[in-house]
């Protein structure tokens, strides 16, 4: 990425390490401001990207019912707290006119969005909207459930609590048996 600077992460983390107390020429730690540098480089790297690309390329398939992919793992980082938030994305849209997408692409959308500093809210709505407007498809149907390490490891400390997250454009707005079906087909 080329607006990452590598050198700069590397100084910000020695300086939290004297912050805190630690010895950043401590054996252990001699390689942590770099390692923590690239580390950066590649859990943010969904920073230049747009998730509107992977649906660039589409096919024509004689398809106009539910097209679902569940189960998406993921992980991003809380742009709050800098900490990891994991979890499932769920992926579902009705084509319009058989107009369909690779189902890779889905999941690399997810991926994308994901690799920045990220709200879950926003992965769901900014993963939808980039289908409908890049497939035009009859609805979409997104949700993601995932555990927040700042509401684990810090804070009101509640491990395995999940937070889900939905968002419904087109057909799956209104229609309450549409989303249902999904919501089915999810367990």
């Amino acid at each position: 990425m080329s607006q990452m600077d590598l050198e700069k992460i590397e100084k910000a983390i020695t300086m939290i390490l004297e912050a805190v107390g630690e010895d950043p020429g401590r054996e252990g730690l001699l390689d942590t401001p770099k390692r923590v540098a690239k580390m950066y480089a590649e859990v943010f790297e969904g920073l230049d990207k747009d998730p509107r690309q992977y649906f660039e390329t589409v096919f024509h398939e004689n398809h106009d019912e539910v097209v679902l992919v569940k189960d998406i793992p993921f992980h991003s980082m809380c742009e709050h707290h800098l900490v990891p938030f994991f979890g499932h994305a769920h992926i579902a849209y009705i084509p319009r006119n058989g107009v369909v997408a690779g189902l890779s692409k889905l999941a690399r959308a997810v991926e994308t969005t994901a690799k920045r500093p990220q709200l879950q809210e926003r992965i769901t709505s900014t993963v939808a909207n980039a289908m409908m407007e890049m497939l035009n498809p009859i609805g979409v149907y997104v949700i993601i459930e995932a555990e927040h390490m700042c509401m684990t490891m810090r804070g009101i400390k509640k491990p395995g609590a999940k937070t889900v997250t939905t968002v419904a454009r087109g057909i799956y707005e209104h229609d309450d048996v549409k989303r249902a079906e999904i919501l089915s087909l999810l367990k």
